[in-house]
């Protein structure tokens, strides 16, 4: 019992712990992907990043904790991606300039993941809500819903840059993509800081953070998410314009958002925040334009 409190507590051995679970995540994919070799390469990778899915969700389990899969968002790409490239062996310098912009938020947001991680008494306060709401349905929940789905959603925006990988090649007009993911990440970047900040020095319990970004948008974090992979898919269709047809990767990212994770936030704020009512009316959902009062 004190060894499992010891574990639960433990920030650094938490982490430990997360590390090594990602670690096998990798090598299950690697082995599926290894062994699927008969099959298209979109399709192994699919499989592959499956597989993995499945290896972090038995842990979770065993760790009784969904928030085990926090950190796959943002550290899957950072995997495929690069493996992608030594597979094609495609490295040039429209791969150079795309893994940078995926790095950049990668990096970031894995960093923004840690800076907010506890310990494993920590769990999504959506993962619970959905606990409460599923009962006996939740294994089933939390199993399409809080992993394998988000794991369809990031693999179908990363097919764009997988194909570009592929057969693109370095073309001037990929720099507009590029802005865009780097302008995208580093809105988010600001947007978590000021929210962090304002978590820090508010003083009135239940009051709506409304500084800088947020004074403008609901939620500059998830514009910059969803327009992030926006870049990524101009940066492909700059090099294989034929391939528009890869837009709905970028799409099904931004619908979840616009859908599922944002209505389920402002039902949570609404609740919680006094002042959330007013603030939703007077200012918009993504675009950072003010509303006139």
């Amino acid at each position: 019992m004190s060894g499992d409190i010891f574990m639960k507590n433990n920030r650094k051995f938490c982490f430990l712990l997360i590390f090594l679970i990602y670690i096998g995540a990798i090598m299950v994919g690697v082995m599926t992907f290894c062994h699927l070799s008969h099959s298209s390469f979109l399709i192994r990778l699919l499989w592959s990043d499956i597989a993995s899915t499945i290896f972090v969700y038995l842990m979770s389990l065993l760790f009784r904790n969904a928030s085990v899969y926090d950190p796959y968002w943002s550290v899957a790409p950072l995997v495929v991606l690069p493996l992608s490239a030594f597979y094609y062996q495609g490295f040039h310098l429209g791969v150079f300039i795309l893994l940078a912009a995926v790095f950049y938020w990668g990096i970031r947001l894995t960093l923004n993941w840690m800076g907010t991680f506890t310990d494993f008494n920590y769990q999504d306060w959506r993962y619970v809500m959905l606990k409460e709401k599923s009962k006996q349905w939740y294994p089933l929940v939390n199993f399409f819903g809080i992993h394998l789905f988000p794991t369809l959603i990031v693999y179908g925006a990363m097919v764009p840059a997988i194909l570009f990988i592929e057969k693109g090649s370095f073309e001037p007009l990929m720099f507009i993509g590029f802005l865009v993911s780097v302008g995208a990440t580093t809105l988010q970047m600001i947007s978590d800081i000021q929210m962090h900040y304002f978590r820090k020095h508010n003083r009135i319990r239940g009051k709506t953070i409304d500084i800088g970004l947020w004074k403008y948008s609901r939620h500059p974090n998830y514009l910059g998410e969803i327009l992030m992979w926006w870049g990524v898919y101009l940066m492909m269709l700059a090099s294989l314009p034929s391939l528009w047809i890869t837009l709905l990767g970028p799409l099904f990212n931004t619908l979840m958002f616009i859908f599922i994770s944002i209505p389920m936030a402002e039902v949570k704020l609404l609740q919680s925040k006094s002042d959330y009512a007013i603030y939703q009316a007077s200012t918009r959902m993504l675009l950072p334009i003010k509303r006139h009062r």
